[in-house]
């Protein structure tokens, strides 16, 4: 129904690994982390929308030590089925509480991983991208922010196109050219694929 991006990162020296915003697929995660003997050390939501929190519950549920972590001016979407949109869905789901809650400019690290934490506001408030520079290509994990040649929604009750633009200028535009950028929904992209020729939010010397 939604089209949306889970991501499992690990170093390929390590057997510990961390799973990005498990949606509805969820068996296919635990397929492929059981498969594989991976350890699950943590569990980020970049948002709290359902799409990108509905596999919370079960992961918790099966690894009950891993830290679910989230932007804190999201962390109420968890519980909340209105908040997170599922109720507009005709469902009601609603996720554990965040173990971890992050702010801007936080740096957390899991499974030998080391992520800045950027608040990125307009698809949702307390929307948040985390920035990974431990490989020859820098990599931002950026849920529903920027998307190849798009953007993401802010007509929602609480998104601003306003604050999704200037996010994406001063979280995003700012970083390197070659940075991989793992999206939520589509194909990746990188951030000077995007300087160029998104149509929705162009540099401000562009």
């Amino acid at each position: 129904m939604f089209g949306q991006n889970a991501y499992i990162l690990r170093r390929t020296d390590q057997d510990r690994c961390i799973v990005v915003d498990p949606g509805f697929e969820i068996q296919q995660i635990v397929d492929y982390l059981e498969g594989n003997a991976y350890q699950l050390d943590a569990i980020f939501n970049t948002h709290g929308h359902i799409d990108h929190i509905a596999g919370n519950k079960p992961l918790k549920t099966l690894y009950p030590s891993s830290p679910l972590i989230i932007g804190a001016r999201d962390a109420h979407k968890l519980s909340d089925p209105e908040a997170n949109l599922s109720l507009g869905y005709g469902m009601e789901v609603i996720s554990p509480v965040a173990d971890i809650t992050v702010e801007d400019g936080e740096l957390i690290r899991f499974a030998e991983l080391a992520f800045e934490t950027r608040l990125t506001p307009g698809h949702s408030p307390g929307h948040v991208v985390w920035l990974f520079r431990d490989t020859e290509i820098p990599l931002v994990i950026n849920g529903d922010v920027l998307f190849k040649e798009s953007v993401g929604r802010t007509d929602f009750p609480d998104g601003s196109f306003k604050q999704l633009e200037k996010a994406i200028r001063e979280q995003l535009y700012t970083l390197p050219d070659e940075t991989l950028v793992l999206t939520g929904h589509g194909n990746s992209t990188t951030i000077g694929h995007e300087k160029q020729h998104n149509p929705f939010v162009q540099p401000v010397n562009a």
